[in-house]
Protein backbone atom coordinates (compact mmCIF):
# COMPACT_ATOMS: atom_id res chain seq x y z
CA UNK A 1 0.00 0.00 0.00
CA UNK A 2 1.33 3.43 -0.92
CA UNK A 3 2.14 6.11 1.66
CA UNK A 4 -0.69 8.23 0.23
CA UNK A 5 -3.17 5.40 0.71
CA UNK A 6 -1.93 4.81 4.26
CA UNK A 7 -2.45 8.49 5.11
CA UNK A 8 -5.96 8.42 3.67
CA UNK A 9 -6.80 5.27 5.62
CA UNK A 10 -5.47 6.82 8.83
CA UNK A 11 -7.48 10.03 8.37
CA UNK A 12 -10.70 8.13 7.64
CA UNK A 13 -10.17 5.98 10.70
CA UNK A 14 -9.45 9.02 12.87
CA UNK A 15 -12.60 10.79 11.69
CA UNK A 16 -14.65 7.66 12.34
CA UNK A 17 -13.22 7.34 15.85
CA UNK A 18 -13.89 11.00 16.61
CA UNK A 19 -17.46 10.54 15.39
CA UNK A 20 -17.97 7.67 17.82
CA UNK A 21 -16.43 9.66 20.66
CA UNK A 22 -18.66 12.63 19.93
CA UNK A 23 -21.76 10.47 19.81
CA UNK A 24 -20.86 8.82 23.12
CA UNK A 25 -20.70 12.26 24.77
CA UNK A 26 -23.95 13.46 23.22
CA UNK A 27 -26.30 15.06 25.70
CA UNK A 28 -29.00 12.77 27.03
CA UNK A 29 -32.19 14.55 28.02
CA UNK A 30 -35.37 13.56 29.78
CA UNK A 31 -38.63 15.43 30.40
CA UNK A 32 -39.09 17.05 33.79
CA UNK A 33 -42.05 16.23 36.03
CA UNK A 34 -44.94 18.70 36.23
CA UNK A 35 -45.06 21.63 38.64
CA UNK A 36 -48.27 22.20 40.64
CA UNK A 37 -49.29 25.07 38.35
CA UNK A 38 -48.83 22.80 35.33
CA UNK A 39 -51.13 20.22 36.91
CA UNK A 40 -53.71 22.90 37.71
CA UNK A 41 -53.67 24.27 34.17
CA UNK A 42 -54.34 20.78 32.83
CA UNK A 43 -57.26 20.37 35.24
CA UNK A 44 -58.73 23.67 34.09
CA UNK A 45 -58.24 22.89 30.41
CA UNK A 46 -55.38 25.33 29.98
CA UNK A 47 -52.20 24.90 27.94
CA UNK A 48 -49.58 23.01 30.00
CA UNK A 49 -45.82 23.19 29.93
CA UNK A 50 -44.49 21.89 26.61
CA UNK A 51 -41.93 19.04 27.03
CA UNK A 52 -39.98 20.50 24.10
CA UNK A 53 -39.17 23.43 26.37
CA UNK A 54 -37.33 21.00 28.67
CA UNK A 55 -35.05 20.13 25.77
CA UNK A 56 -34.34 23.79 25.01
CA UNK A 57 -33.15 24.23 28.59
CA UNK A 58 -31.24 20.97 28.94
CA UNK A 59 -29.34 21.41 25.69
CA UNK A 60 -28.42 25.00 26.58
CA UNK A 61 -26.85 24.10 29.93
CA UNK A 62 -23.08 24.67 30.06
CA UNK A 63 -20.95 21.97 31.77
CA UNK A 64 -20.38 24.19 34.81
CA UNK A 65 -24.08 24.01 35.71
CA UNK A 66 -23.76 20.23 35.91
CA UNK A 67 -20.73 20.37 38.17
CA UNK A 68 -19.70 21.05 41.76
CA UNK A 69 -19.43 24.75 40.84
CA UNK A 70 -23.19 25.05 41.36
CA UNK A 71 -23.70 26.77 44.74
CA UNK A 72 -24.75 24.72 47.74
CA UNK A 73 -28.17 26.39 47.86
CA UNK A 74 -29.29 23.96 45.17
CA UNK A 75 -29.61 21.30 47.90
CA UNK A 76 -32.68 23.10 49.25
CA UNK A 77 -34.58 21.91 46.19
CA UNK A 78 -32.50 18.92 45.13
CA UNK A 79 -30.61 17.33 48.07
CA UNK A 80 -28.81 14.75 45.90
CA UNK A 81 -27.82 17.18 43.15
CA UNK A 82 -24.06 16.58 43.45
CA UNK A 83 -24.50 12.80 43.49
CA UNK A 84 -26.78 12.61 40.45
CA UNK A 85 -25.75 11.84 36.88
CA UNK A 86 -25.72 14.57 34.27
CA UNK A 87 -29.03 13.49 32.70
CA UNK A 88 -30.83 13.87 36.02
CA UNK A 89 -29.12 17.20 36.65
CA UNK A 90 -30.39 18.46 33.30
CA UNK A 91 -33.89 17.32 34.20
CA UNK A 92 -33.64 19.17 37.51
CA UNK A 93 -32.70 22.43 35.80
CA UNK A 94 -35.55 21.96 33.33
CA UNK A 95 -37.89 21.58 36.30
CA UNK A 96 -36.28 24.60 38.01
CA UNK A 97 -36.93 26.85 35.02
CA UNK A 98 -40.46 25.45 34.66
CA UNK A 99 -41.10 26.48 38.29
CA UNK A 100 -39.55 29.89 37.65
CA UNK A 101 -41.71 30.36 34.55
CA UNK A 102 -44.72 29.38 36.63
CA UNK A 103 -43.93 32.05 39.21
CA UNK A 104 -43.03 34.69 36.64
CA UNK A 105 -45.56 34.17 33.85
CA UNK A 106 -47.97 31.41 34.83
CA UNK A 107 -46.30 29.25 32.14
CA UNK A 108 -47.70 31.55 29.44
CA UNK A 109 -44.97 32.18 26.82
CA UNK A 110 -46.81 35.20 25.41
CA UNK A 111 -46.89 37.19 28.64
CA UNK A 112 -45.76 40.80 28.12
CA UNK A 113 -46.07 43.19 31.06
CA UNK A 114 -45.10 46.84 31.45
CA UNK A 115 -43.09 47.70 34.55
CA UNK A 116 -45.24 48.61 37.52
CA UNK A 117 -42.45 50.53 39.26
CA UNK A 118 -41.61 54.17 38.43
CA UNK A 119 -38.65 53.05 36.31
CA UNK A 120 -41.20 51.36 34.08
CA UNK A 121 -41.76 54.74 32.48
CA UNK A 122 -38.24 54.58 31.11
CA UNK A 123 -37.42 53.38 27.62
CA UNK A 124 -35.55 50.18 26.89
CA UNK A 125 -32.09 51.30 25.71
CA UNK A 126 -31.90 48.50 23.16
CA UNK A 127 -35.40 48.52 21.68
CA UNK A 128 -36.26 52.16 22.32
CA UNK A 129 -39.70 50.97 23.45
CA UNK A 130 -41.36 51.27 26.87
CA UNK A 131 -39.76 48.92 29.39
CA UNK A 132 -41.53 45.56 29.58
CA UNK A 133 -40.91 42.11 31.00
CA UNK A 134 -41.65 39.43 28.44
CA UNK A 135 -42.06 35.72 27.86
CA UNK A 136 -41.84 32.67 30.11
CA UNK A 137 -39.05 34.15 32.21
CA UNK A 138 -40.09 37.82 31.96
CA UNK A 139 -36.96 39.09 30.23
CA UNK A 140 -36.07 42.40 28.58
CA UNK A 141 -34.43 43.43 25.32
CA UNK A 142 -31.51 44.82 27.33
CA UNK A 143 -30.60 41.20 28.06
CA UNK A 144 -29.72 40.84 24.39
CA UNK A 145 -26.68 43.04 24.96
CA UNK A 146 -25.90 42.00 28.53
CA UNK A 147 -25.99 38.25 28.03
CA UNK A 148 -25.92 37.67 24.27
CA UNK A 149 -29.54 36.59 24.04
CA UNK A 150 -31.16 35.87 20.70
CA UNK A 151 -33.66 38.75 20.64
CA UNK A 152 -34.24 41.12 17.72
CA UNK A 153 -35.89 44.33 18.86
CA UNK A 154 -35.95 45.73 15.32
CA UNK A 155 -38.08 42.83 14.11
CA UNK A 156 -40.28 42.83 17.20
CA UNK A 157 -40.93 46.57 17.08
CA UNK A 158 -43.53 46.14 14.35
CA UNK A 159 -45.41 43.36 16.19
CA UNK A 160 -48.10 43.58 18.84
CA UNK A 161 -47.01 43.11 22.48
CA UNK A 162 -48.39 39.57 22.82
CA UNK A 163 -47.60 38.35 19.31
CA UNK A 164 -45.96 34.89 19.65
CA UNK A 165 -43.85 35.69 16.59
CA UNK A 166 -41.80 38.16 18.63
CA UNK A 167 -38.28 36.86 19.08
CA UNK A 168 -38.30 37.63 22.80
CA UNK A 169 -41.50 35.62 23.32
CA UNK A 170 -40.35 32.50 21.48
CA UNK A 171 -39.77 29.88 24.22
CA UNK A 172 -36.44 28.70 22.82
CA UNK A 173 -34.95 32.20 22.79
CA UNK A 174 -36.45 33.13 26.14
CA UNK A 175 -35.40 29.98 27.99
CA UNK A 176 -31.89 29.88 26.51
CA UNK A 177 -31.47 33.48 27.62
CA UNK A 178 -32.60 32.51 31.11
CA UNK A 179 -29.91 29.83 31.27
CA UNK A 180 -27.31 32.45 30.34
CA UNK A 181 -28.55 34.82 33.02
CA UNK A 182 -28.47 32.18 35.75
CA UNK A 183 -25.07 30.95 34.57
CA UNK A 184 -23.74 34.50 34.92
CA UNK A 185 -25.16 34.76 38.43
CA UNK A 186 -24.11 31.45 39.98
CA UNK A 187 -20.99 30.53 37.98
CA UNK A 188 -19.41 33.74 36.69
CA UNK A 189 -20.26 35.97 39.66
CA UNK A 190 -20.26 33.12 42.22
CA UNK A 191 -23.50 34.34 43.79
CA UNK A 192 -25.93 32.06 45.65
CA UNK A 193 -28.86 30.52 43.84
CA UNK A 194 -31.19 32.55 46.06
CA UNK A 195 -30.04 36.12 46.54
CA UNK A 196 -31.64 39.55 46.77
CA UNK A 197 -29.26 40.77 44.09
CA UNK A 198 -30.41 38.11 41.62
CA UNK A 199 -32.19 38.84 38.34
CA UNK A 200 -35.59 37.34 39.21
CA UNK A 201 -37.67 38.41 42.22
CA UNK A 202 -38.96 34.83 42.79
CA UNK A 203 -35.35 33.92 43.62
CA UNK A 204 -35.07 36.68 46.24
CA UNK A 205 -35.37 34.72 49.51
CA UNK A 206 -38.25 35.37 51.91
CA UNK A 207 -40.16 37.65 49.54
CA UNK A 208 -43.76 37.09 48.39
CA UNK A 209 -42.62 36.07 44.90
CA UNK A 210 -40.23 33.53 46.39
CA UNK A 211 -43.09 31.82 48.22
CA UNK A 212 -44.86 31.37 44.88
CA UNK A 213 -41.70 29.89 43.38
CA UNK A 214 -41.05 27.61 46.37
CA UNK A 215 -44.54 26.17 46.05
CA UNK A 216 -43.73 25.18 42.47
CA UNK A 217 -40.52 23.44 43.56
CA UNK A 218 -42.31 20.70 45.51
CA UNK A 219 -42.21 18.03 42.80
CA UNK A 220 -38.64 17.92 41.42
CA UNK A 221 -37.33 14.79 39.68
CA UNK A 222 -37.32 11.80 42.03
CA UNK A 223 -33.53 11.51 41.65
CA UNK A 224 -33.26 14.69 43.74
CA UNK A 225 -34.44 12.80 46.81
CA UNK A 226 -36.56 15.67 48.10
CA UNK A 227 -39.10 14.60 50.69
CA UNK A 228 -42.27 16.66 50.27
CA UNK A 229 -46.01 16.36 50.80
CA UNK A 230 -46.72 16.86 47.10
CA UNK A 231 -49.69 14.85 45.82
CA UNK A 232 -48.29 14.80 42.29
CA UNK A 233 -46.98 11.47 41.04
CA UNK A 234 -43.21 11.90 40.92
CA UNK A 235 -42.91 9.29 38.20
CA UNK A 236 -45.16 11.35 35.94
CA UNK A 237 -43.92 13.76 33.32
CA UNK A 238 -45.85 16.70 31.97
CA UNK A 239 -49.36 16.07 30.69
CA UNK A 240 -48.22 16.51 27.11
CA UNK A 241 -45.67 13.70 27.40
CA UNK A 242 -48.22 11.42 29.02
CA UNK A 243 -50.75 12.08 26.27
CA UNK A 244 -48.14 11.33 23.62
CA UNK A 245 -47.26 8.05 25.32
CA UNK A 246 -50.94 7.10 25.62
CA UNK A 247 -51.52 7.75 21.93
CA UNK A 248 -48.62 5.48 21.09
CA UNK A 249 -50.10 2.66 23.17
CA UNK A 250 -53.59 2.94 21.68
CA UNK A 251 -54.33 -0.05 19.36
CA UNK A 252 -54.99 0.93 15.76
Amino acid sequence: MSISALKTSFIVGLVFFMGIATASHAQTTKPAPPTPIDEKKVELGGTPWNPQWDQFIEKALPPEMLSSQVPQGVRRFCPRFYEMGETDKRAFWAYFFQALAGAEAGLNPNTSVRHAEPEGAKRDKVSGMAMRREGLLQLAYADQKRYGCNFNSQVDRSLKPHDPAKTILQPKNNLECGVKILFNQIIVQHKPLLTRSGYWSPLHPDGPSYRVFAKQMTNPPSACGLSTKSTIDKSATTKSVQDEANRGETPK
